[in-house]
């Protein structure tokens, strides 16, 4: 009983700061805990079942301070890019079976950093990463690999807009088919906006 209590405060605590409403004006932010929630909040999506093991998240967190930005929107970066990496994931473990799949984990590993005037972002996964002419699309308004009803096409276009328009950074990604993808953040540590 204390256990779900407590489970049910992480979630409540994970959902606030995820869902932060966005102000008029940046406010100081801690991107670990947005990071964190975003984990918290898709952790459904990363444990085991019948077809495979859990999916590994590896956090190598450096020490990074709080910075202006619009926390909520950013959020919502990290979302669509970790909910894309899980489904990248389970696409690629079509056909493998779960001793195959425990062989060679399903991993997402995010690590965070300054560097000079910078902090950075990295998301990976070890999926079976893009073709050429997906990777040079992969911003494009309406742009999807998913099929009908699954997905979209806005996710990473809105986020490409929320990083470059709203935070004045980049987001760029680095992928090749059978190594996995990448997804590479940068946002200055002193507002710009």
């Amino acid at each position: 009983m204390v256990m779900a209590c407590d489970r049910l405060k992480n979630i409540s605590t994970s959902l606030r700061i995820f869902s932060r409403a966005d102000t008029n004006f940046k406010q100081a932010f801690n991107l670990h805990e947005g990071l964190d929630s975003t984990i918290l909040i898709l952790k459904h999506r990363l444990k085991a079942d019948d077809q495979r093991p859990a999916i590994q998240v590896i956090t190598e967190y450096g020490n990074i301070p709080k910075i202006e930005c619009f926390a909520g929107q950013l959020n919502q970066v990290f979302m669509n890019i970790l909910a894309n990496a899980i489904d990248a994931l389970e696409e690629s473990n079509q056909g493998r079976n779960f001793s195959e799949i425990q062989e060679n984990p399903n991993k997402i590993v995010i690590k965070t950093l300054v560097d000079t005037n910078l902090v950075k972002i990295s998301i990976t996964d070890n999926a079976k990463g893009m073709s050429e002419e997906v990777k040079a699309r992969i911003f494009d308004n309406s742009f999807t690999t998913k099929v009908v009803g699954k997905g979209t096409g806005l996710g990473l276009a809105i986020a490409k807009q929320i990083i470059e328009s709203k935070h004045a950074g980049n987001i760029t990604v680095n992928s090749h088919l059978g190594l996995g993808t990448e997804f590479a953040i940068t946002l200055p540590l002193i507002s710009k906006l």
